[in-house]
């Protein structure tokens, strides 16, 4: 069938786990798939504080395992990637843990666009951007703790690495994965932490920082040069064999 998609992008989209939808990012979405040649299938989860932890990270599992142990998609497994922004990065990691866990299947890429990795925004975060640029900045520390109070569901969450992909035991047997930050971004040092974490225990991992940049730079118009720039990296990790 010539209708059939030779290779897709799995996208969790961002907002904390409280607000975004599929709607709010279709602009994104539409221009990723026109910048990559992917279709792109976005996943609706469902949000906090409705709905809390695990229930994000199961319903994007669900939607993953659909489409790596199913022919529901006649497509080659190793053309999916799975990609957020955000929080929806840090679902993106989830999944590819808790797929390795369950030992069902396992992504053989992941891109991750300045994911939310860790559980402590305070004075006490061991990462230094937090600190530098928790306040002045479009995203600030204050409304990440906010967040992550509505999404959990009790204390113990703050040690479960499917909600704070940093506190895992065990960064072996991930997929090829790419993580962006941004240089302005409460979230840069912890994004680039768990990458490191990742290449540290044997994964192919390219991490780079956008000069410059804010949090949620990727929903500004496709020429902007911030977008421009990560699209460039985003196609050469995808078209890298």
């Amino acid at each position: 069938n010539e209708e059939e998609p030779h290779s897709i992008l799995l996208f969790f989209h961002g907002g904390g786990w409280v607000t975004g939808n599929i709607a709010s990012y279709s602009n994104l979405c539409a221009n990723l798939a026109i910048a990559t040649n992917q279709t792109v299938i976005s996943v609706d989860y469902r949000l906090a504080p409705e709905f809390k932890c695990p229930t994000a990270v199961e319903d994007c599992y669900a939607v993953t395992k659909e489409l790596f142990t199913t022919d529901v998609l006649n497509i080659d497994k190793n053309n999916i990637t799975i990609i957020g922004d955000s929080a929806g990065g840090n679902l993106a990691a989830a999944v590819s843990l808790l797929a390795r866990d369950e030992g069902e299947f396992l992504p053989s890429k992941q891109i991750l666009l300045y994911p939310v990795m860790g559980n402590d925004y305070s004075e006490n975060s061991p990462f230094e951007s937090v600190k530098t640029n928790g306040t002045d900045y479009l995203l600030t520390s204050k409304r990440i703790n906010d967040m992550l109070e509505l999404y959990r569901s009790s204390e113990l969450d703050l040690e479960n690495p499917y909600f704070s992909p940093i506190v895992s035991s065990d960064f072996s047997n991930q997929p090829k994965t790419l993580i962006i930050t941004s240089e302005y971004d409460p979230l840069r040092d912890e994004g680039e932490f768990y990458g490191k974490k990742l290449l540290e225990n044997g994964n192919d991992v390219s991490i780079y920082r956008i000069k410059d940049s804010l949090h949620g730079f990727m929903s500004l118009p496709p020429n902007s040069k911030h977008v421009k720039e990560a699209y460039c990296i985003i196609n050469d990790f995808l078209n890298e064999r």
